[in-house]
């Protein structure tokens, strides 16, 4: 089989691209709340870890300038390998509170901190390489396959790999060593994914180092990608609506598994690890996709506006799930996976119109920087909410934290209100 043939490097390249990140993201709150560090704690450090997906539009153009996309992959690939192999031989041994005052937990820190700064890097590089290796109608042909295979990294990052350690932990009964397992296992399958790419991914001719322009010129542009970004019409309810429109979720999300691994005597459902990476990292996934792929059809027939109520509704309301889960407690796996699947399918459904949105606010001269800014806000408005959520829990208990969330369901609505979509825009023409 020839080298170019796109199922033999895109697939794992998106496979590749979701890993760290939810490594990053959700194994270290999954494992540092098994090791017994406090909500107001581990929601703070945890939602730092998401500022290089902020921040990454201020070195995006020095990806397309310096060497190649192929390069800068690879670079990536071998750095987060380097990092994720090292990590687990670092993990402090302390449990509690203890925990923040280690030092090694502050040496995870940074290795998980590299780790999301040479993802955010990868994820500029694989979707500039995506298309500069595969040709419009083959960028359109494998368009489902990429956002499947990065899904399957998801389960596997969410489901497989935290239902691996909660197995692991009951029959060793050592959180530490567990999960020390568990890293391991993860780095070496991205190691091999790693190798693989050396050889795998093909050299498109047009992917090459810029050599045009000048340091200044550049520079110049760079700045232009910013002004004319921020000068854009509506650019204030737009922000507002990047910033906001996730609000209740951003909060839901945070405190989503600590309140499913908590005790019930700690106002949580008592589940055991293995459990969780299954209902909330197999069953939760499958949802969202579910809900993602109907909220693409629906908005493909019905263009945005049309559905940005229903979505922002979808997005919303089944957060009384959880309302409903803290108040009465439920130790029933199908009820507790049920509630769960509702929220994921809602906030599939609900999160097409965010998406659609950004890419109607990127049209036009810089589309490409200026759709980095917007994921950026999107980044931001997921770490904001996230620094305080376990603080704001650890002061209300799970059951109010949940009606608080409802609460933040009217900002959703509001920013929805104030929003301006083109009636056309998303239809199938």
């Amino acid at each position: 089989m020839k080298k170019e043939n796109p199922w033999l490097w895109v697939p794992t390249l998106y496979f590749a691209e979701g890993i760290p990140y939810f490594i990053v993201n959700n194994i270290s709150l999954v494992m540092f709340k098994n090791m017994g560090m406090p909500n107001g704690m581990l929601a703070f450090y945890t939602s730092l870890l998401y500022l290089p997906w902020v921040i990454k539009p201020l070195w995006s153009p020095f990806v397309d300038i310096i060497k190649t996309k192929r390069w800068w992959i690879l670079a990536m690939q071998i750095l987060m390998s380097a990092a994720m192999l090292l990590l687990p031989f670092l993990l402090p041994q302390e449990s509690g509170e203890a925990i923040s005052s280690s030092p090694l937990f502050f040496v995870t820190l940074v290795i998980f901190w590299i780790t999301a700064f040479a993802s955010a890097t990868h994820d500029i590089a694989a979707d500039g390489f995506y298309m500069l290796g595969l040709n419009p109608n083959k960028q359109a042909e494998f368009v489902g396959i990429r956002s499947t295979f990065y899904r399957l990294s998801s389960i596997f990052g969410q489901g497989v790999l935290v239902a691996l350690a909660g197995y692991l932990e009951s029959r060793t009964s050592d959180v530490h060593m567990a999960w020390k397992i568990t890293l391991i296992l993860s780095a070496a399958i991205f190691a091999c994914v790693t190798l693989y790419h050396t050889r795998a991914l093909p050299v498109p001719a047009s992917d090459k180092t810029s050599n045009a322009t000048t340091a200044s010129e550049i520079l110049k542009e760079f700045g232009r990608t910013f002004v004319t970004f921020f000068r854009k019409k509506g650019v204030l309810i737009a922000m507002l609506f990047m910033l906001l429109y996730r609000l209740p979720e951003a909060f839901l999300v945070k405190m989503m598994n600590p309140f499913l691994l908590d005790s019930a005597a700690e106002g949580g459902l008592g589940m055991s690890t293995q459990d969780v990476g299954i209902i909330y990292g197999t069953v939760g996934v499958a949802a969202l996709t579910v809900g993602g792929i109907l909220g693409g059809i629906a908005a493909s027939r019905w263009g945005l506006k049309k559905c940005l109520w229903p979505m922002a509704l979808s997005l919303t309301l089944p957060c009384l799930s959880f309302v409903f889960l803290a108040a009465y407690q439920p130790d029933n796996l199908w009820i507790i996976g049920s509630c769960v699947a509702l929220d994921q399918f809602g906030y599939g459904f609900g999160f097409t119109a965010y998406m659609l949105y950004l890419i109607y606010f990127s049209e036009g001269e810089f589309k490409t920087a200026h759709y980095s800014l917007c994921t950026a806000f999107m980044a931001l408005s997921m770490m904001l909410p996230g620094l305080v959520a376990g603080y704001v829990q650890e002061w209300l208990g799970y059951t109010s934290f949940f009606v608080f969330v409802m609460i933040c369901c009217l900002v959703t609505a509001g920013v929805t209100f104030l929003l301006k979509v083109d009636p056309e825009y998303g239809k199938k023409q």
